[in-house]
């Protein structure tokens, strides 16, 4: 998982003039794009099923490969690819680091995560409740912050890059908040709906600016997992909770393995350098 030595390099050119229809294409409507996918498929096999509220096992398995996998996580690859080979985005852009960075990035997120899962868990002091729904909403999460921040808030950011650091930041993590809040109309509906609408553009907002200043993307998708647990607690069913338990394992390890893979393949096809100033 180190970027140290990819075994293929490639030739990067220049990257094109991000208002041009070639970069327009690129950076937002090919991303845009893959988001509204995603949402529709996220629709069909999750919210539209009442899936995190039945705990079907085999609904599960099948949403986490075609919802979460293929169009959360693989598809978004074929436009970071082509931003690759620009130049629009690099490796450490997007979110994957060397080993011992990315280690100490999820330790102290998990810590966090689990002081506030201690104080605040909606779930009370059921800790298996809660161990439940971040098994059960981590490869949403994983998809979550592939599309809404490794893809849309990387290529806005490049599309807006000439504005200055400060507006590619800010346009970066307002625009992808309000993208990811948009995603809770499409999953299972919570009790309460105006709550949970304000609980997503939080959570939203707090992980832009934590995927932004941390650029890990395996911290993010720890940080994204919590912060879902608390605002998706209310669609979560708690019924057949131990039948559902192989299927749990087996989709997050699912998503796990994918995240690795996709990692694994930048590393192998893409080199990022850092410059002396």
């Amino acid at each position: 998982m180190s970027e140290e030595q990819p075994s293929v390099p490639v030739l990067i050119r220049p990257s094109d003039n991000p208002a041009s229809r070639s970069g327009l294409l690129r950076l937002l409507v090919f991303p845009f794009a893959i988001y509204s996918v995603w949402m529709i498929v996220t629709a069909l096999f999750e919210g539209d099923l009442r899936l995190f509220l039945s705990a079907d096992p085999r609904g599960i398995i099948v949403y986490t490969v075609f919802a979460c996998i293929i169009t959360g996580m693989i598809l978004p690859v074929y436009c970071i690819r082509e931003s690759f080979i620009t130049g629009a985005v690099n490796m450490f852009q997007i979110g994957f680091w060397p080993v011992h960075r990315t280690f100490y990035a999820c330790a102290l997120t998990t810590f966090f995560g689990y002081m506030a899962m201690v104080l605040f868990s909606p779930f009370g002091t059921d800790t298996s409740a809660f161990g439940y729904a971040f098994l059960l909403l981590l490869p949403t999460a994983i998809a979550s912050v592939m599309v809404c921040w490794v893809l849309l808030g990387t290529h806005v950011q490049a599309f807006v890059r000439g504005g200055g650091t400060v507006i590619s930041i800010a346009a970066g993590s307002l625009i992808t908040a309000w993208l990811f809040c948009i995603t809770s109309f499409v999953h299972s509906p919570p009790v309460h709906l105006q709550p949970a609408l304000a609980g997503f553009l939080v959570l939203g907002l707090a992980a832009a600016v934590f995927f932004f200043a941390i650029r890990d993307v395996y911290a993010a998708s720890i940080f994204v997992t919590f912060g879902l647990t608390f605002v998706m607690a209310d669609s979560i069913g708690v019924s057949g909770t131990q039948a559902a338990m192989p299927a749990l394992y087996g989709s997050a390890l699912l998503g796990i393995i994918t995240l690795i893979g996709i990692h694994l393949y930048f590393v192998r096809n893409f080199r990022t350098v850092k410059l002396p100033a």
